[in-house]
């Protein structure tokens, strides 16, 4: 041994800390450099991408940037991974978010009648956005007060006779220019309801208000819908505050027409009205004087608190009575021109359009209620006439039920007639004498289509007045969007010419006289009448808004309510 291996350390720390222990196996010289904790440990395959070249290029991509890992050609896979198009910092959205799909804009050049009824029409995940409320301050008004609003708002034209729709159609307006756009509104014929979620973690807002009184006064009704549109416009600034303001004004606004005017419409109606079924200048006086002892009755009976039921009763017989009383002194007068007459007046022309088209689109609830209104209405005037004319045959009245219908149709006079009923019809509506002129030749209108299809075409009735009421619908629809108006003054009072007033009091007399068979086919015949011009005014303002733009590229919403297809 050599003086240097001497003076050599024989301890563990004169080796290098690199050198293996004793009992390990050492690597060879040209296997591999050093490890680190980095390296992969043994029997871990690395795929080929893996051990690419670690230099980077061009095409690299940069530090911060992430990059989905390559997916997996395997079938199989935990039940529990995400799936490859998953993403944590966007995840996809589970729930529709409060304000909507922004799906259609829709245009302000149409009537906010069609724009919410386009709406209402969609599913609510698929309603456009509405456009960010005018607020005064940052909180914007309270729900409660809103909602309260859009109640009463929605009574008023409940109570006006409108139909469901459109009034579901205006409450959803009035939500949605205060800002609240998840909003579902609920029309029965006696309560309105509506419910306010914002979102799908918070709590509901409903409130519910009863419609207790109903009355025709389409002056209010236009006033109502002029606020709405007002509220709809996006270029008009209304605040809550102003809006209740007017709403109270509309309420404390006194009727156009006094009642003594009314009374006088109604003789004006029953005289026109006898007029159109034969009679001459005795018979219209007759019937003018009928009609205007029933409503001077039926006033006094509402004065003591009865229900209409025996208002329509009581205002049914006079006319009878004076048809009954000319046949018994054989005076040369058409009595059942008069009594024809006097029935005009009384028939709920209104209230059978609106139950009819409210089953129409769809609210059968509604539509039932109406229609046995106006089934009751039918039975009070069958009561009041046909205890009239019992005791007229028990007097020995011989009443010719085609008296009425003797002679050589004038055209020209009735198309005067036509002119007066509708010009009365509308006065008795109480509608703003803005748009009495347009309604009245709506009614000639009217009329001249039914006379050229039934008396010189000699199409039958019923078919001549569904096409006559089509265009009663089709002509109001176009001036209520003229207006940005409803369309049921533009309508109603033009139907007036072809109510079944003839008919009803045909079958009814063939029931007074024994004759059941003849009495329920008249009977039937008015039936068929009365639903061929509620079906003609709906389908009139169908094709009116079928034909023309409503502001959207898509195709209009149908009332899908039963049905898929």
């Amino acid at each position: 041994m050599t003086d240097a291996e001497d003076r050599k350390p024989q301890t563990d720390e004169a080796r290098s800390a690199f050198t293996p222990p004793a009992g390990v196996a050492a690597q060879a010289e040209g296997d591999a450099s050093t490890t680190s904790e980095f390296a992969l440990p043994e029997g871990l395959e690395v795929s080929k991408s893996d051990t690419e070249s670690e230099t980077t290029s061009e095409f690299s991509v940069p530090d911060g940037l992430e990059v989905a890992p390559p997916q997996s050609t395997e079938s199989e896979g935990s039940a529990f991974n995400p799936p490859s198009t998953y993403s944590s910092k966007q995840p996809p959205p589970s729930f529709t978010p409060p304000s909507g799909v922004p799906a259609v804009r829709l245009t302000r050049d149409v009537p906010w009648q069609d724009r919410m009824r386009t709406m209402l029409r969609m599913p609510v995940t698929e309603r456009p956005a509405p456009e960010p409320a005018q607020r005064q301050d940052e909180t914007g008004p309270a729900v409660p007060r809103v909602l309260d609003l859009t109640l009463r708002i929605g009574e008023l034209l409940l109570a006006g006779g409108e139909g469901a729709e459109d009034v579901e159609a205006a409450m959803f307006a009035v939500c949605r220019s205060y800002g609240l756009d998840r909003c579902e509104p609920n029309v029965t014929f006696t309560l309105l309801a509506i419910s306010y979620q914002p979102s799908l973690v918070d709590d509901p807002v409903t409130a519910s208000r009863t419609v207790r009184r109903r009355s025709p006064d389409y002056t209010r009704l236009a006033a109502v819908y002029q606020l709405v549109d007002d509220l709809s416009d996006e270029e008009t600034h209304v605040s809550l505050e102003e809006a209740y303001r007017r709403l109270a004004e509309i309420r404390r606004n006194r009727h156009p027409y006094s009642g003594w005017a009314l009374t006088a419409a109604s003789g004006l109606l029953a005289g026109a009205a006898s007029v159109l079924v034969g009679g001459g200048f005795l018979v219209f006086v007759y019937a003018a004087i009928g009609a205007m002892l029933g409503d001077r009755l039926a006033w006094l009976c509402a004065g003591r608190g009865l229900p209409e039921f025996y208002q329509f009763t009581a205002a049914a017989m006079p006319p009878a009575a004076i048809g009954v009383a000319l046949t018994l002194t054989h005076a040369d007068v058409k009595a059942s021109a008069v009594i024809t007459g006097g029935l005009f007046a009384l028939l709920p022309g209104r209230a059978l359009v609106a139950g009819v088209q409210d089953g129409l689109t769809g609210f059968y609830i509604t539509a039932s209620a109406r229609l046995l209104e106006v089934l009751y209405f039918f039975v009070a005037i069958v009561i009041g006439v046909l205890t009239v004319l019992y005791f007229g045959v028990q007097l020995g009245a011989n009443l010719n039920p085609d008296a009425a219908l003797v002679g050589d149709p004038h055209p020209m006079l009735q198309i005067a007639a036509s002119l007066a009923l509708a010009l009365a019809f509308a006065v008795l509506l109480q509608q703003e004498r803005s748009t009495v002129l347009m309604v009245t030749l709506n009614g000639g209108v009217a009329w001249v289509v039914f006379g050229a299809m039934h008396y010189t075409g000699g199409i039958s009735p019923v078919a001549s007045t569904a096409v006559a009421a089509g265009v009663v619908g089709l002509f109001g629809q176009l001036l209520a969007r003229y207006r940005f108006a409803s369309a049921l003054p533009y309508t109603t009072a033009a139907i007036g010419p072809l109510l079944p007033g003839s008919a009803t009091y045909f079958g009814l007399l063939g029931i007074a006289q024994n004759e059941v068979d003849s009495g329920l086919t008249s009977l039937t015949k008015a039936v068929a009448l009365a639903m061929a011009i509620a079906i003609g005014v709906n389908l009139g303002s169908e094709i009116s808004r079928m034909f023309l733009r409503i502001g959207s590229p898509e195709k209009r919403r149908a009332a899908k309510r039963t049905r898929g297809f």
